[in-house]
């Protein structure tokens, strides 16, 4: 999707650190592509969020999650999980960003089907890269599904 789309990129931010928020956000902004960019602190919001309950009824569907997997109040392997499993989410790619590298942590993230894992760096300007990186490939190189988008229901109301 380029700037010449009639609608922006929507990415969700699934992290509870402000500061990797901040960072995130910074390297966005400097994006090749239109991006809007939801934020949430933790899996409970997050499947608020994409199943569109409570305070986010009226939230856009993303076209890519970036999910951290140390999370409070549901873990992110949950998110994954619950995402993966439902017919309605589980075309959406996930990108699990978090700073484990333990294998048990990559092997179970792909056994839930998330599109790619990558390891948080600490240095601030490797971290601005990667997050470049991934809104680089995976919303400038890779064509993302759009037919879901339009089958869902639109909540009504105010």
């Amino acid at each position: 999707m380029t700037d010449g789309d009639a609608r922006p990129v929507q990415i969700l931010l699934v992290e509870d650190s402000p500061s990797d928020t901040e960072l995130t956000i910074e390297a966005l902004r400097e994006a090749k592509v239109r991006n809007e960019l939801s934020v949430v602190e933790d899996g409970v919001q997050a499947m608020e969020f994409l199943r569109r309950q409570g305070p986010f009824a009226k939230a856009p569907r993303p076209d890519l999650i970036m999910l951290d997997l140390n999370l409070p109040r549901k873990d992110g392997r949950e998110v994954l999980a619950e995402i993966k499993s439902d017919e309605n989410l589980k075309t959406i790619p996930v990108v699990v960003l978090t700073t484990s590298r333990a294998e048990r942590d990559v092997l179970r993230a792909y056994q839930l089907s998330a599109n790619c894992y990558i390891t948080k760096p600490v240095d601030f300007e490797q971290f601005l890269q990667v997050v470049r990186s991934i809104e680089s490939f995976w919303l400038f190189i890779v064509t993302l599904p759009s037919g879901p988008r339009a089958a869902l229901p639109v909540p009504s109301g105010p």
